[in-house]
């Protein structure tokens, strides 16, 4: 389904039709409601473009779960760290 902004929308913003969709990936992303891949595809960048775009607007590309960081911890002490 295509989503159509206006010109006038898009001047008053500053923004070009390629910058607002980065924008809206991005903002999707942070949202919680594309993953990673997926935002990247819909701004049309490749992984370490679409990760350089979130940088610039602070958003982080890596979100460690606590499943995720026990799994880690439960690694290092199977290592003797």
């Amino acid at each position: 389904m295509p989503l159509t902004i206006p010109d006038e929308t898009l001047r008053a913003a500053g923004l070009t039709e390629r910058e607002a969709l980065i924008e809206f990936a991005c903002r999707l992303f942070d949202a919680g409601k594309l993953s990673l891949p997926a935002a990247g595809k819909l701004a049309g960048l490749q992984r370490p473009e679409f990760e350089r775009e979130l940088f610039e607007r602070n958003i982080s590309a890596y979100r460690p779960t606590v499943q995720d960081l026990e799994h880690d911890l439960a690694a290092l002490k199977r290592l003797g760290i």
